[in-house]
């Protein structure tokens, strides 16, 4: 027999299954969230790897999370606090550097040292990317229609968009059709010549794919990271206070305080059905729990092959789910530092070091780094976007004690030599060597290292494939199309069953986004 009765039962406690219980919960339903690991959070998570060095483990920045969410669950009030992240600073092997900033005056000037061309067009570029995103914005707060379905919902839905995209002037029409088919690289190169300005640009267009800078489709990926507001402030980016945790730990106390009931150590064998509804869930422990409702955090693959009994789902269903693309391509080195990076191009502490430092001086440097995971290789010179939060939140570090988070790009998942367990030290030995090219007191200043491949994103947190948005960012995989066509309004073949995670729209980031629209579907199921 269950040994409990709810209304819903959560599967995972990251970022997004957190919004969904706050959000069911707030309407009165009687909640439980089941986690796999000993701590809340998913990939939004801080962990102290090392005595006094806590690290945001795997998701480091925020910006995507949902100003209607923080206002909703009044995470403020719940301890959350988005510290600014100032900029960009590029080093460059020539000794020069790229430094843009949050202050637009600044970055102009600097770019006008590399281009006076493209400090002009840096303004009308940011111009037109902010026309794009305010274009996007509202997709991401609306469940996907599907166009195989024309019913009143859909046609209005159908019509909005259309409508939107016909009042945008004509520049701004071109412009959206290029970021949905062209690469970074072709777009940017539209608007600038300074090959570093480009390179660090397009970085944004790879984030969580298995492509390349000129791959096409990635402009829209880069759009997507460009969507970002704190406290209303457009592409803006920061830490949170107490590391991405503290994130997850705020919604986690909204979500307590409107009923819901989160356990920790709770992994799920399967999930329970009759006559084709969900009836519940069944711990690896034995321990069953009754529910109308199941919602899934994690992604397709586990949650339709891994917790569910063949046979309950349609074979074409599951055909499609098997064909859904991971491909992970990232992995993240954690330093705790005795002092901080000194850097051969502006030597010493400063300001730069308070926002992100981006590996990636020239195109053809990125698009190297992906030619060697196309065969199958981590890359021999990866790009790397490193932050350092202990100088901006100095809670994460013992007192003159730094830490650095290194997200690199390629580590493809799939090796066609060896396995990960065996190439773990390399792929972190690569990083550092990477980084001591341009700071050459690196490895001087480690105390220790932490070495996250795509198998370790995959086995400790879930990530199928090491791939940190539950599934690429493509564009056959967005909108009505994620994650797969004709079951893009978190609803599945199971009754009662639903998705809520990154692998639902509008996709990944710390946003919240899938979490909270699939509670509005559940909602609007139940009455």
């Amino acid at each position: 027999m269950p040994t409990s009765r709810y209304d819903a039962v959560v599967i995972g406690g990251g970022h997004n299954g957190l919004v969904h219980a706050a959000y069911l919960a707030r309407a009165g339903k009687k909640v439980l969230v089941l986690e796999r690991r000993h701590v809340l959070g998913g990939a939004a998570v801080t962990e102290e790897v090392f005595p006094g060095f806590k690290f945001s483990v795997c998701s480091y920045v925020v910006s995507l999370l949902r100003p209607e969410i923080i206002r909703d669950l009044d995470l403020p009030r719940h301890g959350l606090e988005i510290l600014p992240l100032d900029g960009t600073f590029t080093p460059m092997p020539n000794g020069d550097y790229l430094w843009r900033v949050n202050d637009h005056a600044k970055t102009r000037r600097e770019i006008a040292r590399h281009s006076p061309l493209d400090a002009e067009a840096y303004e009308e570029y940011g111009k037109a990317m902010a026309e794009q995103g305010r274009f996007v914005k509202p997709i991401l707060s609306m469940t996907p229609p599907d166009p195989s379905r024309l019913g009143p919902d859909v046609i209005r839905k159908l019509m909005f968009l259309g409508r939107r995209f016909r009042d945008l002037p004509e520049p701004d029409q071109y412009n959206q059709v290029q970021l949905m088919t062209m690469s970074a690289v072709d777009f940017l190169d539209q608007w600038f010549e300074t090959d570093v300005l480009k390179a660090t640009m397009s970085a944004s267009g790879i984030i969580g794919t298995f492509l390349g800078v000129r791959s096409p489709g990635t402009a829209y990926v880069l759009l997507h990271h460009y969507m970002g507001e704190i406290d209303g402030a457009f592409r803006s980016w920061g830490f949170s206070r107490g590391g991405t945790g503290a994130i997850s730990n705020a919604i986690a106390g909204a979500a307590r305080e409107a009923g819901a009931e989160i356990r920790t150590g709770a992994p799920i064998a399967r999930i329970l059905v009759k006559n084709g509804r969900t009836t519940g869930v069944a711990l690896e422990n034995g321990d069953e729990f009754e529910a109308k409702v199941v919602s899934s955090s994690v992604d397709p693959r586990r949650t339709f092959v891994g917790m569910m009994e063949p046979g309950f789902l349609p074979e074409d269903f599951v055909e499609q789910v098997k064909r859904y693309k991971f491909r992970g391509s990232s992995g993240k080195v954690n330093l705790a530092l005795d002092a901080l990076p000194d850097f051969k191009c502006l030597p010493g502490p400063g300001a730069h070091l308070r926002g992100a430092v981006s590996i990636s001086p020239s195109v053809d440097y990125m698009e190297r780094a992906y030619d060697d995971a196309k065969y199958g290789r981590f890359s021999r010179r990866p790009y790397i976007d490193c932050v350092i939060p202990s100088l901006t939140d100095p809670s994460v570090a013992p007192p003159g004690k730094h830490v650095m988070s290194c997200f690199v790009q390629y580590a493809p998942y799939h090796l066609k030599e060896g396995n990960w367990d065996d190439q773990r030290d390399a792929f972190g030995d690569t990083v550092i060597d990477t980084l001591a090219e341009y700071a050459p007191n690196i490895k001087s200043i480690i105390r220790h290292r932490q070495v996250l491949t795509p198998l370790d994103l995959e086995r400790e947190f879930g990530l199928t494939e090491g791939n940190i948005f539950q599934g690429e960012l493509s564009l056959e995989q967005l909108f009505f199309l994620r994650p797969v066509p004709g079951w893009a309004q978190y609803r599945t073949p199971i009754k009662g069953l639903y998705l809520c995670g990154s692998a639902a729209h509008p996709g990944g980031g710390i946003m919240g986004a899938p979490g909270r629209l699939a509670a509005v579907e559940v909602l609007k199921d139940w009455r």
